[in-house]
C-alpha cells in the first residue's frame, strides 16, 4: 500500500505530468489522473521528463471528478490551492490521504473546491501567482512523507 496518493486534476503540461510520475515511482506513491488532460497520457514529452521511472508508477485514470470521488470515497481529499487557508507544514497528515493538485492553467473549479476535506496553501512571497505543480508536489508529498515517516528505505 502507498503511504499518500498525488492526484493530477485535468492536467495539462506533459513535462509536469511526467515529473510528478517519475517523483511518484521513487517515493512509493500512487497517481490518480482525472481526465479530461490537455495532452495525450503516453506522449513522447511526458514520457521524456518521467523516463523508466514511469513503468513503476501506480496509476490511476479517471475520466471525471465524479468518478475519481466515487473510486476514492474512504479516502480524504486534500487540495493544495493558493486560496488555501491552512499552511501545508502546519497540516497534520495520515497515510492513505490524496494530495489534490489542479491544472497549471486553470487550477480546479468551484464544486471541487467545495468537496474535498481540506485546502492547503505553500506560502509564497508577494507580487507571485505559484510555484511549478511538480515543485509543489514534491514540497508537500516531502513534507507528509516526513510526517509520517514513510519515506522508501
Amino acid at each position: 500500500m502507498h503511504p499518500l496518493r498525488i492526484a493530477l486534476y485535468q492536467p495539462d503540461i506533459p513535462q509536469n505530468t511526467g515529473t510528478i510520475l517519475r517523483t511518484a515511482s521513487c517515493l512509493n506513491l500512487g497517481v490518480d489522473i482525472i481526465e479530461p488532460c490537455g495532452f495525450i497520457l503516453g506522449s513522447s514529452r511526458m514520457r521524456r521528463a518521467g523516463m523508466d521511472y514511469l513503468d513503476f508508477v501506480d496509476l490511476i485514470r479517471h475520466q471525471s471528478w465524479n468518478q475519481f470521488r466515487l473510486h476514492h470515497s474512504h479516502k480524504r481529499l486534500i487540495l493544495l490551492t493558493t486560496k488555501g487557508t491552512v499552511k501545508y507544514i502546519d497540516f497534520e497528515y495520515r497515510r492513505g490521504d490524496i494530495l489534490i493538485f489542479g491544472s497549471e492553467t486553470n487550477g480546479v473549479p468551484q464544486n471541487v473546491h467545495l468537496t474535498v476535506e481540506h485546502r492547503l496553501n505553500i506560502p509564497l512571497t508577494k507580487n507571485v501567482r505559484s510555484l511549478n505543480i511538480a515543485q509543489a508536489s514534491a514540497m508537500v508529498t516531502g513534507e507528509a512523507l516526513r510526517q509520517l515517516g514513510d519515506f522508501p528505505n
